[in-house]
């Protein structure tokens, strides 16, 4: 028996929702931990669609318990919005089954609108990071800049209003440089204040809790949002989110110690996709990309921006694979690739005229790169809802061997469709 770290292996939207609500049935515990509400997941269960975006998948299921860790950045006001659309939906969240860091950073009003101001003002500028505009990139400024409000300063009165003022001694000097109105420190004390009650039931010190289940036997189910090339660090930076997205995070952002974290499991579609702003070597802009796009419904959870599409990146996930310690993939989305003639798939890049492996760091390089493919015949039968490989076309099953191959890693679930049930299971992460 093993834990499970959940892990993005591209840009985000890979899946992971349905990856995690399968394997969540197998754990007693899912975590999240890192990000903020900026994550969204889509589950289906009974026909029946959640979406999440800041709560764990496990809250949907009973006799589970959701924790976000202390490397999730909360907005306590967006967290019981969220609750409520879940329990409307006959899901029930209390104490019981959702736990939160008590040492979690808060996302404040302050936060969105920082965000929005910024990205208003680099949109004049040619210089948009295409961030969701949910505050989460100035919470984790705070965050470092060890100014910022966490959970369990809302059950201590006394000492809060003087981490306010430092706070907006902060916030007010960026507003007066954006021309915008300061805020009173009273408006912060009645944000906080007024959401207070509502949150704290569900404070706990989420390491200690995690390392005693964990003693217990308890299997643990960690939940990543965004992908390997959102990574502050990994990624293609500045396009990036504002938190680290790779599988060690699970660790740092939950306080359990890497020895605990056990089976990587990388969630790779089998093509590509970004939503926002940033490099794309094999993107598609032509009637292939607008066919991945429309058959695979590549709209964001979030957002609801169309995303951009084009081949599987081999050099990429082959990157992900490194940095993240990945033990096995999920690839997902076969079925998309249903019917075309022909496949290709990124193996290198052109840099200036030279091949090269893997995709560099400079953000200058990164947007000259071409990609180098492989091509290969493409299958008409359809592969949706396939549940063992003998369900699958000959180049069906070719095509997944040549991408564990030129990534380095062996397929441990294949998924065919949003179904949960349809996958093809290979290896347990749970037990491997």
């Amino acid at each position: 028996m093993t834990n499970v770290v959940v892990v993005g292996s591209q840009w985000g939207d890979e899946g992971k929702g349905k990856i995690v609500d399968w394997l969540s049935e197998r754990a007693d515990i899912v975590v999240r931990y890192q990000g903020g509400h900026n994550a969204g997941h889509t589950l289906v269960i009974d026909g029946v669609s959640y979406k999440l975006s800041l709560l764990p998948s496990g809250v949907v299921r009973e006799g589970k318990l959701a924790v976000i860790g202390n490397g999730v950045v909360v907005d306590p006001h967006a967290l019981i919005a969220e609750i409520g659309r879940l329990e409307a939906q006959g899901v029930k969240i209390s104490p019981e089954n959702l736990r939160i860091a008590d040492n979690a950073t808060l996302i404040l009003s302050l936060h969105r609108e920082l965000d929005g101001m910024r990205e208003d003002a680099a949109t004049n500028s040619g210089t948009k990071i295409g961030t969701t505009r949910r505050g989460i990139g100035p919470a984790y400024e705070d965050k470092v800049g060890r100014r910022a409000i966490r959970l369990m300063d809302l059950a201590n009165l006394e000492s809060l209003p003087a981490k306010v003022d430092r706070l907006l001694t902060h916030h007010n000097a960026l507003r007066r440089g954006f021309g915008a109105p300061e805020i009173s420190h009273d408006a912060i004390m009645e944000e906080l204040t007024s959401v207070a009650d509502q949150v704290l039931p569900y404070r706990e010190t989420v390491w200690l809790l995690l390392d005693k289940k964990r003693r217990a036997g308890q299997r643990i189910l960690f939940e990543g949002a965004q992908g390997t090339l959102l990574d502050i660090d990994h990624g293609t930076y500045p396009f990036v989110t504002s938190s680290n997205t790779v599988a060690g995070q699970a660790a740092a952002g939950s306080g359990m110690g890497p020895g605990s974290l056990g089976y990587i499991l990388g969630i790779t579609k089998a093509y590509t996709t970004r939503v926002g702003e940033g490099p794309f070597p094999t993107e598609l802009n032509d009637e292939i990309g607008n066919f991945l796009g429309e058959r695979g419904h590549e709209f964001g959870t979030v957002t609801g921006r169309k995303r951009r599409c084009g081949w599987f990146d081999a050099v990429l996930v082959r990157q992900a694979v490194a940095t993240n310690g990945i033990t096995g993939i999920a690839l997902t989305k076969l079925d998309v690739l249903d019917g075309l003639d022909e496949l290709k798939i990124c193996v290198a890049y052109e840099l200036d005229g030279e091949r090269i492996e893997a995709l560099p760091a400079s953000q200058g390089a990164q947007a000259r790169v071409k990609p180098v493919y492989v091509t290969l015949e493409g299958w008409k039968e359809s592969t949706v809802g396939a549940r063992k490989w003998a369900d699958l076309p000959a180049q069906a099953i070719k095509y997944v061997r040549q991408v564990e191959e030129l990534i380095g890693a062996p397929v441990a679930l294949l998924s065919t469709s949003p179904e949960r049930d349809d996958t093809i299971l290979v290896t347990d992460p749970f037990e491997d």
